[in-house]
């Protein structure tokens, strides 16, 4: 493990181990000198990456004690990093039930809120996703569209609050629709409910929209329900 951002790297590793379960709540990791021999890096690098999950909540440290393992419920979930930790995790079926569940509370009312308050350049953003989505020709293309078209209804929503919301659950989507999009043999349905939210919030029909919303996180529902038997 080397280069400039090998803290980062060290992080990475320590962390999805931690989320993995691999380091239960309540362990003591570790210390400095056993990681920085197991890894073949320097301290100051351990330093760096312990400081790193620190600020993720994942860890604390005392004196003369070390770095433990935090409580799951003291994590920072919207972090990027560890969402992207917990979609690599073996409890990845639990994880995209849990962002979807939360994109259940969040994503209707922000589409109803968008139909009333977006702005012409927002609305704009919100269909030429939709069209990104249509033309894309690689997976890849199609989830970074999806991926814009949610997060530009929660800019056009108008709530300071769920603009920073939706860049940090940005990764978390992605894994979701990567997901969901490689087991959808229904593309042309999937697209009929995207044009249906985006028709809604362009004709300024809050309560359309938030319908709409709901019948395309069903059918999304649905999917991962399905590949879950199958899996």
């Amino acid at each position: 493990m080397g280069g400039p951002n090998v803290h980062i790297s060290l992080a990475s590793e320590i962390g999805l181990r931690i989320v993995r379960g691999e380091y239960p709540p309540g362990t003591i990791l570790p210390n400095e000198a056993q990681w920085s021999k197991a890894f073949e890096v320097s301290r100051s690098a351990v330093r760096e990456a312990i400081k790193m999950l620190m600020a993720k909540s994942l860890l604390a440290s005392r004196p003369r004690v070390g770095s433990r393992v935090e409580p799951r419920e003291r994590w920072n979930l919207l972090d990027r990093d560890v969402l992207r930790w917990y979609a690599d995790s073996p409890d990845r079926e639990s994880f995209l039930k849990t962002v979807q569940e939360f994109r259940h509370i969040i994503e209707p009312e922000a589409a109803a809120f968008a139909a009333e308050r977006r702005t012409p350049e927002q609305m704009q953003d919100i269909s030429l996703a939709l069209g990104d989505m249509a033309s894309a020709s690689s997976l890849p293309e199609r989830i970074d569209a999806d991926t814009r078209f949610h997060l530009a209804i929660l800019q056009a929503s108008g709530n300071e609050l769920l603009v920073p919301l939706g860049t940090l659950i940005e990764s978390a989507l992605s894994h979701l629709f990567q997901h969901v999009t490689g087991r959808d043999a229904s593309l042309h349905h999937t697209r009929r409910l995207h044009e249906d939210v985006e028709k809604s919030i362009r004709l300024q029909q809050p309560k359309a929209a938030r319908n709409a919303v709901r019948r395309l996180l069903e059918s999304t529902d649905e999917i991962i329900a399905s590949a879950s038997r199958k899996g």
